[in-house]
């Protein structure tokens, strides 16, 4: 099946007639393991009557609405995530924008609303914890309430339990903020990825015998500062190779004003400037620090690739 296509409002005169429709909701940030069991959910509901599966979500966070001065840090950008809901079966994705109009939406007139805009909207799949509508005032079990006298579904999932916590996206950013990547990853399903263009530097990596990709950081999220055992590849995935990244502002040659992820492949390089590139976080290092000169700097680094290339033999090993 080709990959799912991507809408930017919920509206029927996007999707074939006479089917039904079956919605997973929410703002899927990270799309996580918790998040994906909405989605099948959804997929089960489709499958079970031919109908279509897809996801209604949300771009930007709520939160630039109503604490602009404080808005939550996004795991993935818009891109990205849709990129993640692209791997799971489902027909296609709406990335509804969260406006003050959209926002106004009185709780009891959500399911309305939907109905009105999908016709053939046969069921609605949430997390236990969703909230909708203005001030945030339905749950679900006034969703259950209100599909129920649309004549609609509306299955809400309880929530996933990793190491006995709750798997929720707020956790996995605080992981992710704490080095903790290897949790992340757990909670998430997969590496977490950030992508970005290689930009030429000021090779300062290759005078010291270790040339590096220099990618700038474009995401809201900024992990913990450090080095780290790193996959990359091209975009579309091709090219996957192990490397070693720093991510920080460089304190000892010359500091950053603004967070830089360099990477250095461990063995040939088949990349150059201006390539498009996915780096996939899987292990932290050591964090950044500033060390007393360029030579204590070069024996940290060749400590960093022993570390790294020992991670990535025992990988390959089981």
């Amino acid at each position: 099946m080709a990959l799912p296509k991507h809408f930017d409002r919920l509206d029927a005169a996007h999707l074939p007639a006479g089917q039904s429709v079956h919605l997973a909701i929410g703002m899927f940030d990270g799309v996580h393991r918790g998040h994906r069991l909405v989605v099948e959910s959804a997929i089960r509901s489709a499958a079970a009557s031919g109908g279509l599966a897809g996801v209604l979500t949300f771009w930007p966070h709520p939160s630039h609405l109503f604490k602009p001065d404080n808005p939550v840090a996004m795991i993935l950008n818009s891109r990205m995530k849709l990129a993640e809901l692209d791997k799971l079966r489902i027909d296609f994705v709406i990335e509804e924008s969260f406006t003050t109009k959209f926002a106004s939406i009185e709780s009891h007139e959500f399911v309305a609303m939907l109905k009105s805009r999908v016709p053939g909207l046969a069921s609605i799949h949430t997390g236990e914890n969703w909230r909708f509508g203005k001030g945030r005032q339905g749950d679900v079990n006034l969703l259950v309430s209100l599909a129920e006298q649309a004549g609609i579904i509306a299955e809400s999932l309880e929530c996933l339990f990793i190491d006995g916590e709750r798997v929720s996206s707020t956790r996995i950013r605080n992981a992710l903020r704490s080095g903790r990547i290897e949790e992340a990853n757990r909670l998430l399903g997969y590496c977490y990825e950030t992508w970005g263009t290689v930009q030429e530097g000021k090779r300062v990596g290759r005078t010291i015998g270790v040339p590096t990709l220099n990618i700038p950081f474009d995401g809201e999220l900024n992990p913990k500062r450090g080095v780290y055992c790193v996959y990359v590849s091209r975009e579309n995935g091709e090219e996957r190779l192990p490397a070693v990244a720093n991510f920080g502002i460089r304190p000892t040659v010359n500091s950053l004003e603004e967070p830089l992820l360099e990477v250095h492949v461990l063995g040939e390089c088949p990349f150059s400037y201006g390539d498009s590139l996915r780096i996939e976080w899987a292990k932290f290092l050591r964090p950044e620090r500033k060390f007393e000169g360029v030579e204590k700097l070069k024996e940290q680094i060749q400590i960093d690739i022993g570390e790294a290339k020992a991670f990535f033999r025992d990988s390959m090993n089981g």
